[in-house]
């Protein structure tokens, strides 16, 4: 047993604070084995907290060891992140060891007691376990029958741990790794439009606003779900109970909030009738928005596609696979989380910036019942300098004579129309200079999309309709020299905030389509006229409202995988080294993004890197995308490692926004435009508010002591930012739009129920902003 604890004992433990308590039985049948179920409390108990004879009431249990699983060496049974924790364990000794002792691993100071006598006090923190024998005047504190093991542990800064064994000094155990929880933190916040949920209202709204049909049947709601290991491939006998789709598993208000391992599968099922009339010779298509991460889609036991990627929508053909009457949909779901897979935000330790998982189904999952030969995509460009709107239509099925005509509605009236032939090449249609509207921020103005595939005799064989926002995105040289944003060739400054989409109800889904809806509005009356949409795709119609009320934005790539070293806008960058394969995955990922948002006006930016995250073969993705959309502004690294492709030259500062103008050497910036990608993150919590009032949150520098030196903050970052405006910087985005988990640096709370700003006095405020 000695050479588990040696191998312990070199363990290295970089200083970070952790702790973590175990506690062994010391019958002739329990000696080292290990128990490690404790009460415990992070709020200041009553006097007396170490005593046998004191009542933990209203203490939480948890197993240990306590801390923070990225502390070196930590084996965290529950994570422990304030600045102070209390335990509380009983057990019982049939008879006293020879040489009790304590096995110790603390990050901070700790204190341990043992049935109310201080037995041991360690101040700083270790880098391994050690034993601390119990001396001879603190043995008489162990009794045979019940026994109470108390401690405290102080932590201030960096990482955390705490665990203390009572042993028998000659038998000292090894230890085992702590099972990972089922189940993720389970917060008290909801949302009001999370609060109306429910399976008969859950996002019933039709998911795909830029191709739209009436037949079209949504499959939200109540599915079975069962958990299996990931080497399962048949379905599972029993069922382990339901789930409201399009929640994910662990979500509040998926109904289940459990964790999915990397070792396990996560099944779906649900019936429905499928009764097609006589004369409806067509095909039947079964939609996901998004599935996190790896799925197997199964219609009546019949295997009908597979689909690897957590982002974006997909589809499958199932007429042949579907029966008149009762038919069944299962789907099989693997989602490892990190390493290779893209994931954003999403993490197996949810910590400071990093959030709870998200497995499985996560957006809408619907039906359509399309003709025979059906348009399966639209690609939608504009000019808005030739007064032009290019339709591409991919079509099924399509007979060789077969034409495309697209038609183009403006309020009541048709204004113009063309035709063309499906796939091969764009139907240009020009409209007439009485009727052009460019859209912009303050004139969102959208032109309805009538497209019908017709064949030799005029006769339609599909319809569909579509809207399209005509605008040109550029960038221009001011009387300084400085590149600035263009829109429909004007300039204008990018203004916005970081926007997460992370909800404490849903997780990465909204709770509802007037949710996305309340906070586009909101962020626009605030006087901001862009948002970055930070390392996450959103449902489509997200798009569509931003489209409508008028709110450009930068659209981020899903991060994941290793990192480079982290160097920012210095020479020589680096790339991480990612496998071919890995990469095509990537690249794969990125291609459905665009194709699946390109029909967007609002999107005028894409960002395919944040920061350094997952950053490799920058040059080359920078490039392809630069290639595949030359109607987009490339940011190709959000406060990167920049690498000269692209467009855009962007730093990150916190808390106050500084651009490394000293670094443009022999003119390495000269071609880019310059933005503050992210600056800000001002911290305030709001107790009642926070997703965890037990957690040390999130923000940069320290906590304002009231609102308005938080307000104030704000303003001088503002300010900082106007002033480098007037340097040469093109836009800026604020951290952040709302708190999300450990952070609190949001412009309103988590649950969105407190506005730490009104959005009047932010849209005074902003005005600076676009003054000369």
């Amino acid at each position: 047993m000695r050479s588990g604890l040696n191998s312990l004992l070199t363990a290295v433990l970089c200083g970070t604070g952790f702790l973590s308590l175990l506690l062994f039985s010391f019958s002739a049948q329990s000696i080292g084995t290990v128990n490690d179920q404790w009460e415990y409390t992070v709020r200041r108990p009553e006097a007396g907290w170490h005593r046998p004879d004191f009542n933990p009431e209203g203490w939480k249990t948890g197993n240990g060891g306590f801390g923070t699983r990225d502390t070196p060496g930590a084996r965290v049974g529950t994570v422990w992140a304030t600045g102070n924790i209390w335990l509380r364990k009983t057990y019982e000794l049939e008879s006293i060891p020879e040489n009790p002792g304590l096995l110790v691993h603390h990050d901070e100071d700790a204190e341990i007691y043992l049935n109310g006598t201080r037995v041991l006090a360690l101040a700083g923190y270790r880098s391994n376990y050690k034993v601390f024998p119990i001396a001879p005047e603190n043995r008489r504190a162990l009794q045979t029958g019940r026994n109470v093991l108390a401690v405290h542990c102080r932590q201030s800064t960096g990482g955390q741990f705490i665990d203390v064994h009572l042993i028998d000094t000659a038998n000292v155990p090894d230890l085992p790794q702590p099972p990972r929880n089922s189940r993720p933190f389970i917060s008290d916040l909801i949302t009001e439009w999370g609060s109306a949920v429910t399976a008969e209202n859950a996002w019933t709204e039709y998911p795909r606003p830029q191709l739209r049909r009436n037949q079209w049947r949504n499959l939200n709601g109540l599915w079975d779900y069962a958990i299996t290991k990931d080497d399962r491939e048949t379905p599972p006998e029993s069922w382990e109970g339901q789930i409201l789709v399009p929640y994910s598993l662990e979500s509040r208000l998926g109904g289940v909030q459990k964790l999915l391992d990397a070792g396990e599968a996560l099944w779906y099922r649900r019936g429905f009738v499928h009764q097609p009339a006589a004369d409806e010779p067509g095909r039947l298509i079964l939609n996901f928005e998004a599935v996190d991460y790896h799925c197997d889609v199964i219609i009546n036991g019949r295997a009908v596609g597979s689909h690897k990627g957590g982002n974006t929508p997909f589809f499958f053909d199932i007429t042949n696979a579907v029966q008149n009457g009762q038919n069944e949909i299962l789907l099989r779901v693997i989602d490892e989380t990190e390493a290779f897979q893209l994931r954003g935000k999403q993490t197996l330790n949810p910590r400071g910036i990093w959030y709870t998982q998200v497995s499985g189904i996560w957006q809408t999952v619907w039906m359509e019942s399309v003709p025979t030969t059906w348009i399966s995509d639209l690609s939608i460009h504009t000019s808005a300098a030739d007064a032009r709107i290019s339709v591409v239509a991919e079509v099924e099925h399509v007979p060789g004579t077969a034409r495309v005509r697209v038609s183009v509605i403006d309020g009541n009236s048709m204004i113009a129309s063309a035709e063309g032939f499906p796939a091969t090449a764009a139907v240009p249609v020009t409209i007439p200079t009485e009727h052009l509207k460019p859209w912009s921020p303050d004139s969102p103005h959208l032109y309805q999309l009538k497209v019908d595939v017709i064949d030799a005799n005029g006769a339609v064989l599909d319809s569909v309709e579509s809207y399209a926002g005509i605008r040109d995105v550029g960038k221009v040289r001011d009387d300084r020299g400085h590149w600035r944003f263009t829109l429909n060739g004007e300039s204008v400054f990018h203004w916005g905030p970081l926007d997460q989409g992370w909800w404490p109800d849903g997780l990465l889904t909204p709770p509802s389509d007037e949710a996305m809806e309340f906070e586009i509005q909101w962020l626009k009356k605030a006087g901001f006229n862009m948002i970055r949409k930070h390392i996450k795709v959103e449902p489509r119609r997200y798009y569509w409202h931003c489209d409508r009320i008028g709110m450009m934005v930068w659209q981020d790539h899903v991060s994941g995988g290793p990192n480079p070293q982290w160097t920012r806008l210095q020479p020589d960058p680096e790339d991480a080294n990612w496998p071919d394969d890995q990469h095509w995955q990537f690249m794969l990922e990125l291609e459905r993004m665009i194709d699946s948002l390109e029909n967007h006006p609002s999107i005028v930016s894409w960002v395919p890197f944040n920061e350094a995250w997952g950053q490799h073969r920058t040059t080359e993705v920078g490039k392809w995308i630069v290639r595949r959309d030359p109607s987009r502004l490339i940011n190709i690294a959000s406060g990167g490692n920049f690498w000269p492709v692209g467009d855009i030259v962007d730093a990150h500062s916190y808390p106050h926004p500084e651009f490394p103008f000293h670094q443009d050497r022999n003119g390495r910036f000269e071609n880019f435009i310059m933005v503050m990608g992210e600056f800000g993150g001002h911290g305030f919590p709001i107790r009642e508010h926070l997703w965890d009032p037990e957690r040390r949150n999130w923000g940069y520098g320290d906590i304002p002591d009231n609102l308005g030196e938080y307000q104030q903050r704000y303003l001088i970052s503002l300010d900082k930012l106007n002033a480098l405006r007037h340097l040469g910087i093109a836009g800026g985005v604020y951290t952040q739009t709302t708190d999300v988990e450990g952070e609190i640096n949001g412009l309103m709370t988590y649950d969105r129920k407190v506005i730490k700003i009104p959005a009047e006095t932010l849209a005074e405020l902003h005005k600076r902003l676009f003054t000369p």
